[in-house]
């Protein structure tokens, strides 16, 4: 079977969503498919990082196309950098043969309706691997109005490419929830969380010693914020619990807030910590793959956020490798969400040593509690295990689950349209 697989993202990136793409490719092609994937020459969070434009690895075809990288400081210098790689892959899927399966995922926006629009043309089947649901994020986030011209046309490609592909594989139930409500068949939606990168990270108490030894972290208690820093995981009550922790108590001095990642709002986190003279936080940048299970392992909480308006709309996949080290963690968001039912079947696992917090946005307090009483755990000596809840999501279940679909789904043959048509459809849904 050869398989095209589009995404802004990839390997040796190290995003979510090039990390599961990257282990969605190396097990197709250990399956003996033919894999090529189009993706970025430049980093996602670090533009000036240039990779080679044509590589092959693992036995997979890359091809790394030109986009801008004028950074994310703006939302027309993120506009303009989507829009130059759109445009860079747009060209290049004009090159490309005919591939039995397309899948494409959601960085940038769009890049779902070049993947459907190509299948269209060439024919093989399209799927749809939705991590993120765009223009509803945006929307959410106030940086669309949902009535402008803007939103309704994406509304309008984002629902070409629902209907075009032969199977929506989303990540939760609540992102199930809102797929169907746009009129895509229950039946064509594939819930499959994704993975925890369980084959290379494990608790590595090494690991720990070495990366908190490095940043002056080894008598400190540290709850650890790890990922993409968005207006879509709101920082602001993690921040001002670590204000109030900061202020006056000598006896909470040993506890740190450590942000690791990247993304428009680390900044934000600086400048609140220079602003408040807090010396209770500090801010690292992406860490290398390799290094992932000793930073993940290196905190004593770790700290999963959620917007209110984001519920079904995106899915902070860092939970999984949180699960993966056993670490507590304490999330922060609405009170249903694909996150609090982890939470609760946690706390309802028999004998279970691994705490699962939970408090509202804006609900400082319990924050602030939550922090203290694991603070206090870790001082009586208790240690944490990991729940045998992480099974459920390792990637030796999760990722042949995919692989079936695309190879299960790929049977019927999509029927080829000229631009003409397609045209013609989006004219009608106006």
């Amino acid at each position: 079977m050869k398989v095209l697989l589009l995404n802004q993202c990839f390997y040796p990136d190290v995003v979510a969503t090039a990390q599961h793409l990257t282990d969605l490719a190396v097990g197709l092609a250990g399956e003996g498919h033919e894999v090529t994937v189009v993706a970025s020459d430049r980093g996602y969070d670090c533009p000036s990082r240039r990779f080679p434009r044509r590589e092959l690895w693992n036995g997979i075809k890359i091809i790394r196309i030109f986009s801008l990288g004028l950074g994310k400081q703006t939302r027309w210098r993120r506009a303009v950098n989507f829009a130059s790689f759109l445009v860079s892959c747009a060209v290049r899927l004009l090159l490309l043969p005919r591939f039995d399966v397309v899948l494409a995922l959601t960085s940038p926006p769009l890049i779902s309706f070049l993947g459907a629009l190509f299948v269209r043309m060439r024919g093989g089947s399209f799927f749809f691997w939705v991590m993120d649901l765009n223009p509803d994020q945006a929307i959410a986030a106030g940086w669309l109005k949902e009535n402008s011209v803007t939103a309704r046309l994406l509304k309008k490609l984002l629902h070409y490419s629902l209907l075009s592909a032969e199977r929506v594989v989303v990540l939760d139930s609540f992102m199930e929830r809102r797929i169907v409500a746009k009129g895509i068949p229950e039946k064509r939606v594939t819930v499959l969380p994704p993975w925890g990168h369980d084959d290379a990270v494990r608790f590595d108490p090494e690991g720990r010693e070495s990366f908190r030894r490095q940043f002056n972290l080894e008598k400190s208690f540290v709850v650890m914020y790890a990922g993409n820093h968005s207006p879509c995981h709101p920082l602001d009550t993690l921040l001002e619990a670590a204000r109030l922790l900061s202020d006056g108590v000598s006896s909470h001095k040993h506890i740190v807030f450590c942000f690791v990642g990247g993304g428009s709002e680390q900044k934000r986190v600086r400048d609140f910590a220079t602003d408040h003279w807090l010396e209770n936080i500090i801010c690292l940048p992406y860490q290398p793959f390799d290094r992932l299970a000793a930073t993940l392992s290196a905190a004593d909480l770790h700290a999963v956020v959620m917007g209110n308006e984001f519920v079904g709309i995106v899915h902070p996949c860092k939970l999984y490798n949180v699960l993966s080290i056993g670490s507590p963690f304490l999330y922060v968001g609405p009170r249903e969400s694909h996150i609090s039912e982890i939470a609760a079947a946690i706390a309802q696992e028999p004998h279970n040593r691994c705490r699962a917090y939970t408090a509202m946005n804006g609900d400082v307090d319990t924050v602030v509690n939550s922090i203290l009483e694991q603070a206090k755990r870790k001082l009586d000596g208790e240690q944490h295990c990991p729940p045998e809840i992480a099974n459920a999501f390792s990637s030796q279940k999760l990722l042949p689950r995919l692989i079936d679909v695309l190879e299960s789904q790929a049977i019927a043959e999509t029927p080829i349209v000229t631009p003409t048509q397609v045209a013609s459809y989006m004219s009608a849904k106006r």
